[in-house]
């Protein structure tokens, strides 16, 4: 068996490691499970991460957006993560930023990140210029000079393919890093999503709820509370909201949906072009619904329904976190990112590997919703 790249040398005399990755809430989802177990079995290491904002911008008018990226709420509320760099959406920051992590003389840095690999490596050395650095590495071509300067700055390189199969899912491609990084093993069942709802954001879902109408209110409500997301940050994975009008529509005429509530959720940037679209298509039982205060919002409304029809982003991997059944409209590209509970998950798949969500009919959403 391969020795693990991070000596166990290294490891006993670490007290802190830096890890930096441009994550997106998804990729949390199951790294999270890593990170803590990485603690569990190194308890004298404090866990600092780098979030890498990879949509970096000298336009200050996207910064507003950028600095309230949810995951920065779930990361504060880890009790395995010590320290989080989150100011780097702009320049200037980033250039503050990696002078702070300087200053933090960190004796380990590991980069897990899979774009522009050697750009991390650089970026890593940078910040420990005498600690163990260890970084992605993919093969490069004998000309490509630049990025073989750039791997050469590491102590240890991991490929983020070897080892990858065919319907592998994403949380075990992760396990499989760790178990090369630092020799941990792990069992599949510890890597199944969770999240910990603080319990102001589950008495707060709660309280709009009872203003909609839909729950905890006198005389109760009848008729199932369903959750539905149509937004991605990629076009090829949104699901236009004429569907989700013809889905609503199509639910009112089965006796199993009678009564029912509909969510939408929408993101804070698209929220005043839906109420547009919606308050001239939507039927009453209909309400939108954004994340703007803080990510545990989203968790918090998601434990309250009774079922959730999302596109390929966080929202079907936070249905499973909650225990709440889903059924994801997702491409044929990333069967890796199927949602993880197959008990209590579906997957509609687009019928050709070229097509966009948008693909998928409401027949075919019905037809599982239906049964």
């Amino acid at each position: 068996m391969t020795a693990q790249l991070v000596p166990g040398d290294v490891l006993k005399k670490t007290d802190k490691i830096l890890f930096i990755a441009h994550l997106a809430l998804g990729d949390f989802t199951y790294l999270q499970n890593c990170f803590q177990a990485f603690a569990q079995a190194f308890p004298h290491i404090k866990i600092h991460i780098w979030v890498d904002e990879v949509r970096r911008t000298r336009q200050a008018a996207a910064w507003p957006f950028l600095k309230k990226y949810a995951l920065y709420d779930w990361l504060a509320e880890c009790p395995f993560v010590a320290k989080v760099y989150q100011q780097t959406y702009s320049p200037d920051l980033y250039e503050q930023s990696i002078a702070e992590a300087q200053q933090q003389d960190y004796p380990l840095v590991v980069s897990l990140s899979t774009l522009r690999p050697p750009m991390y490596a650089t970026m890593a050395r940078q910040i420990s210029p005498r600690g163990f650095v260890v970084g992605m590495k993919k093969p490069a071509g004998m000309l490509a000079l630049h990025k073989h300067l750039a791997y050469r700055k590491l102590d240890a390189a991991l490929d983020p393919d070897r080892g990858v199969r065919s319907g592998m899912h994403i949380s075990d491609v992760y396990a499989g890093w760790f178990q090369q990084l630092f020799g941990m093993a792990s069992e599949p069942a510890s890597r199944f999503p969770f999240v910990h709802i603080p319990p102001q954001w589950q008495r707060a879902a709660q309280d709009q709820l009872r203003e909609w109408g839909f729950k905890y209110q006198e005389p109760p409500a009848t008729g199932k509370l369903l959750f539905i997301n149509p937004y991605a940050k990629n076009n090829k994975r949104c699901w236009p909201l004429e569907r989700v009008v013809e889905l609503v529509t199509a639910l009112n005429q089965l006796e199993a949906w009678r009564g029912a509530h509909f969510i939408v959720n929408v993101v804070p940037e698209e929220m005043e072009n839906a109420r547009k679209f919606f308050a001239q298509h939507a039927a009453q039982q209909v309400r939108l619904f954004s994340a703007q205060e803080n990510f545990f919002q989203l968790p918090a409304m998601l434990l309250e329904c009774d079922l959730i029809v999302s596109v390929e982003t966080a929202v079907m991997h936070l249905a499973n976190a909650v225990r709440v059944p889903v059924v994801a409209l997702m491409r044929q590209k990333n069967p890796e990112w199927a949602p993880i509970d197959q008990e209590h998950s579906v997957v509609i798949t687009t019928a050709n590997r070229r097509d966009w969500v948008k693909a998928i009919t409401v027949a075919q959403v019905v037809d599982v919703l239906g049964r």
